[in-house]
């Protein structure tokens, strides 16, 4: 599978699971857990392989550096509310306001991913070579989630 399709395919598992927790109310406290934990899991390896292995290859690219500069931000501003959402009690009346930024954060940097960035790669990368990233990032993705279990 080559990087892009494996990439939107995460992306579309983080926007289902985010749909689940979208619906749920501070009675929901098992479930939200249940399904921010799965999304935890799933974002920071998702993460962990855009930033090890496409981001430095596309950032190469000067008229991709600004691209991949601002996805790194995007990546910090939804960790850093994710973290405050961990710290907050499910049934807490805030935490559904928290999850929402971060919901509509995640919406943004997804959509600007597979736009913007998923066109440059597509200009800058040989499908080959996407290919070749796909490798790489299934098999660190494969690592990540052995040493998560």
């Amino acid at each position: 599978m080559d990087a892009l399709q494996m990439l939107k395919k995460d992306h579309d598992k983080i926007k289902e699971i985010m749909s689940h927790i979208d619906g749920t109310t501070e009675r929901a406290v098992k479930t939200r857990e249940e399904f921010f934990t799965k999304m935890k899991q799933e974002l920071v390896v998702h993460e962990a392989i855009e930033e090890e292995i496409l981001y430095p290859a596309l950032k190469e690219h000067p008229k991709a550096k600004d691209l991949v500069l601002e996805a790194y931000e995007e990546h910090d501003v939804v960790d850093m509310v994710m973290a405050e959402i961990e710290q907050t009690p499910f049934d807490d009346e805030t935490w559904a306001a928290k999850f929402t930024v971060m919901k509509e954060n995640l919406e943004h940097h997804i959509e600007e991913e597979e736009g913007e960035m998923f066109d440059q790669c597509r200009k800058v990368f040989e499908p080959e070579e996407l290919q070749e990233l796909g490798d790489q990032m299934s098999a660190r993705k494969e690592e990540l989630q052995s040493e998560a279990a």
